[in-house]
């Protein structure tokens, strides 16, 4: 039976976020059936280039191959040493064992045995000496992994919201810059953080401060004297000027959310002709800077999609999710990214990328590596600090005495009671076609409903 199983979708078992059993079904019966995002593609550019990715005792190699992308179990065939430890080439001598020599091409194939008169011909079978691969798939400009053949494919586990990406030119994003850090909280307790925006008045001030009417109106109007207050009379004027400083906050928090080139040209935008009408004004304004970032970009040679159609056609929120833990922040034509991966049962490696287009024909070296700094350095922009200072409280504030679960707001909370569900079917057994039915529903669910799963 599994613990801490959800009997009330609104209410979240506080045990799930530390007890150990939980996390040992979680480890055996989640994990191994996922598509990971294992790499990004800008990781291994060029041939022979692999990367390492761990889950749990797992450990992955991602190669650069010939004929595209693999991915190998980590351990030599002789006596399970690690082959490849962070990131480097193959393509001269290939994958050579640290401990006695033995070595593997790319292509997973071993190619030298030191000694190998001292072995019965049996024990050095070429097909039993090749390394193991791994499933792959590749999308968004990333390699995912899953460890179950029977799995369905990844675009048939994350449904209509990889087409929807696909019109937005995602996979042709390329990372800026990347971050890392171990945050002492359970791995959903540092997803959960990004599921709503409820919580952007009292964590963000400074984005509700200059934003505060579009807020107001998503979450209604009783702050409870937490938030500034707001001119109910403003001017398209003024209501243009506040939508700009708010695109100035987040990105100077979030990066590729909102770029730096797209506050620029926001920024030339402030003082063009509009109707009189606030709301009318701010919709003609949005329209005609995402014109202009479409087509400055554009001449730049970056491939952005026409945002003004694709937002319309192929409409993806500015945060969406895609299970179990990966998540795209797309606005414009930028890019950012997270990706949040267990440890244990009370910490997790939370990473940050941020994504942009790049001219074509322009050299771009993308990080190789993450730059990995502690939870509370105040080398993270002010966003991340605003969330990573919550996360480890409640992390402390789950084992407190009677608090026995979370009450989720229904209309606004429900894409953490959603994935919840859907990893209670995974943890239950539920069929692979029923869970990736379920996991369409998560696309575009951010600030959304509890959803009926089907099961």
């Amino acid at each position: 039976m599994v613990p801490h199983q959800i009997t009330r979708r609104d209410q979240i078992p506080a045990a799930r976020y530390y007890d150990e059993e939980f996390f040992r079904f979680e480890k055996e019966r989640l994990w191994p059936h996922v598509w990971q995002l294992a790499a990004r593609l800008d990781q291994i550019p060029d041939l022979g280039d692999w990367t390492e990715y761990q889950i749990f005792e797992k450990s992955i190699l991602v190669v650069r191959t010939k004929i595209g992308v693999k991915a190998y179990h980590n351990a030599c065939r002789h006596r399970g040493v690690r082959l490849g430890k962070g990131h480097g080439n193959c393509r001269g001598q290939g994958f050579i064992c640290p401990f006695h020599g033995w070595r593997w091409n790319m292509e997973g194939e071993n190619t030298f045995v030191y000694g190998k008169h001292m072995f019965d011909e049996g024990q050095l079978d070429p097909a039993d000496l090749k390394l193991p691969q791994v499933r792959t798939e590749i999308w968004g400009g990333c390699v995912f992994i899953n460890f179950d053949d029977a799995a369905p494919s990844y675009r048939e586990t994350i449904g209509p919201l990889a087409d929807r990406f696909d019109a937005h030119h995602v996979a042709d994003l390329k990372a800026e810059w990347w971050y890392a850090t171990v945050l002492p909280a359970n791995w959903k307790i540092a997803m959960e953080a990004f599921m709503e925006g409820y919580h952007v008045l009292r964590t963000h001030p400074q984005l509700h401060a200059a934003c505060g009417a579009m807020y107001n109106s998503m979450y209604g109007d009783e702050t409870g004297g937490l938030g500034q207050p707001v001119n109910p009379r403003m001017s398209t004027r003024e209501n243009v000027a506040s939508h700009i400083k708010h695109l100035e906050e987040l990105s100077v928090g979030m990066a590729g959310m909102v770029h730096p080139k797209e506050v620029e040209i926001a920024r030339s935008l402030a003082n063009i002709d509009l109707p009189e009408d606030p709301e009318q004004g701010l919709m003609t304004w949005y329209g005609a800077f995402n014109a202009e970032i479409t087509r400055q970009l554009g001449e730049r040679g970056e491939n952005v999609p026409d945002l003004n159609s694709v937002k319309v056609s192929h409409y993806v929120h500015p945060i969406e999710f895609l299970f179990p833990h990966y998540f795209l922040l797309p606005m414009f034509s930028s890019m950012s990214a997270y990706r949040i991966r267990p440890l244990t049962a009370e910490t997790c490696l939370f990473e940050t990328w941020s994504l942009t287009h790049v001219p074509e024909g322009v050299a771009h070296d993308a990080p190789r590596e993450p730059t990995l700094l502690p939870w509370d350095s105040k080398e993270f922009p002010p966003i991340p600090q605003q969330d990573y200072s919550n996360i480890p409280e409640q992390q402390i504030g789950l084992h407190a005495g009677g608090f026995e679960f979370m009450r989720l707001g229904k209309s606004v909370e429900g894409l953490i009671a959603n994935y919840q569900g859907i990893i209670d079917g995974y943890l239950t057994g539920v069929p692979h076609a029923k869970l990736a039915e379920a996991i369409h529903l998560l696309g575009g669910n951010f600030d959304g409903p509890v959803l009926d799963l089907g099961f």
